[in-house]
């Protein structure tokens, strides 16, 4: 009897102790994963896959419209295809490979496929009108790669000067290999600025809902043609001037620089004031779907009248309030306040009713009607899934804004997300249920989950590699 009141006492101090380890977890609007090998295991076991498999991104120009060797996705889906922005970010988490295990071989060998992710798109951009293809096929047509009606569809995101900035930075600001292809650089930014940008709020827009990188994002998903003023798109533009002010200067060119510098400071300006939504505390797309207002009189109840003369329209957006992951964008741009971003941490980021999953960020916030987690292809799934790059784009901002418990919580959440994944199924996916961990689809995706990396190291402490 005594033997069975002591065991009795020993499991309900057990049970206690687990009620009290699980309060824990929760507290702070976090709610951690249970895993049998612990954080060590996951990211040694991530560290080898990565090590070992980084290479089988790099591709050479085998015919076709590659002409330089370029950096894939990965997977069988992607096996011979240059992108735009998931070249650009696995570079960068070939970066911090490199600098966590390569050699001065392995840069060196690395960087003619650095190097030609940005080179491949100049190959086909114009000086004259700018238009910059966002995906290559080695099966592509050269000739058909450009659209007959180049300003009625997107093309590449504005990440090419990033990319191109990153290199150079990497490389202590040697810009001489972009010297011959600058002027094509300059006439992509320049077609942004005049056919993809509303004038009245000064914020740029997508033509059409086409490979915008969030494919089903509902700011842009199935809406009218140049409506969307996403904040994904704007946050890239940001920072995209930033980087051509950079490589301005690295080129010599300081008078050009400062007016990049000064694109961006107004385009901020402009995204503060027409994105930031005090009333939630978030950055949000807005609809510039509006018709203007004409002051042509009208023959109305039979006679003339100018319809709204007592009261035309003073507002020339109307923000869209639906909770999506590219909102946080704007910490990882630089764009958002400090306040603001306290505000977006704490109300919306750790809100468990709509971003906050153990294994990240929700890319649609659970409360919206559109969320869902199907496996979907063209267009990908952005709404609800956890992806591997939104989780990294939260994390960086989230350091730069120095939430650094918050910072560790979500490299945390990704590393356990990708060591489980490599234990049962040997291989990445391209995205994922947020609260089971479970993988949706595409077996061998590489791409950006691999800037696991960089969470890894930011959390032992090391040198971290970072994009411009």
């Amino acid at each position: 009897m005594i033997a069975m009141l002591v065991n009795s006492h020993v499991i309900l101090e057990y049970h206690n102790m687990n009620k009290l380890i699980a309060l824990l977890m929760v507290m702070g609007g976090f709610v951690l994963p249970c895993h049998s090998r612990g954080m060590k295991g996951n990211i040694q076991l991530i560290k080898q896959h990565v090590y070992a498999d980084y290479k089988q991104m790099y591709r050479q120009p085998e015919g076709g419209a590659l002409l330089f060797p370029y950096i894939t996705p990965g997977s069988k889906q992607y096996a011979a295809v240059l992108w735009d922005w998931d070249s650009w970010l696995s570079d960068v988490a070939l970066r911090q490979t490199l600098a966590d295990v390569g050699t001065d071989s392995d840069r060196r060998e690395a960087l003619v496929y650095e190097q030609g992710c940005v080179l491949n798109y100049l190959a086909y951009t114009s000086e004259t009108d700018g238009y910059m293809p966002m995906v290559i096929d080695a099966e592509s047509d050269p000739n058909l790669i450009k659209p007959a009606d180049i300003y009625s569809t997107n093309m590449h995101k504005p990440v090419i000067a990033q990319h191109a900035a990153f290199i150079v930075r990497q490389d202590g600001g040697d810009a001489a290999w972009l010297k011959d292809g600058f002027k094509r650089m300059q006439a992509f930014v320049a077609n942004y600025k005049e056919h993809h940008r509303h004038i009245e709020t000064g914020l740029y827009y997508w033509q059409d809902d086409l490979a915008i990188g969030v494919d089903n994002d509902p700011s842009t998903f199935f809406r009218p043609k140049r409506s969307s003023a996403s904040i994904y798109l704007n946050c890239l533009m940001y920072k995209e001037l930033r980087a051509m002010a950079y490589l301005a200067e690295c080129l010599s060119m300081p008078a050009l620089a400062r007016q990049y510098e000064k694109d961006a400071a107004d385009l901020r300006d402009a995204v503060r004031e027409y994105c930031w939504d005090e009333k939630d505390g978030m950055y949000y797309s807005v609809d510039l779907n509006l018709l203007p207002y004409t002051g042509e009189p009208q023959i109305i109840f039979g006679k003339p009248f100018v319809l709204h003369q007592g009261a035309p329209r003073h507002y020339p957006c109307l923000i869209q309030r639906l909770g999506s992951w590219s909102g946080f964008m704007a910490l990882w741009a630089g764009i958002a306040t400090p306040e603001q971003a306290r505000r977006m941490v704490r109300e919306n980021l750790l809100d468990e009713k709509t971003f906050c999953a153990p294994y990240g960020v929700r890319t649609l916030s659970k409360m919206e009607k559109m969320y869902h987690l199907r496996a979907t292809n063209n267009p990908s799934n952005w709404q609800g899934p956890i992806w591997g790059i939104s989780n990294y784009m939260v994390f960086r901002g989230l350091v730069d804004y120095g939430f650094r418990k918050e910072a560790r919580m979500m490299a945390k959440k990704t590393i356990s997300l990708f060591g489980d994944d490599l234990n049962k199924e040997g291989a990445l996916h391209e995205y994922y249920d947020p609260d089971t961990g479970k993988p949706i689809m595409n077996k061998g995706f590489q791409n950006w989950n691999y800037l696991v990396i960089n969470m890894v190291a930011w959390l032992e402490g090391r040198a971290v590699v970072k994009e411009f």
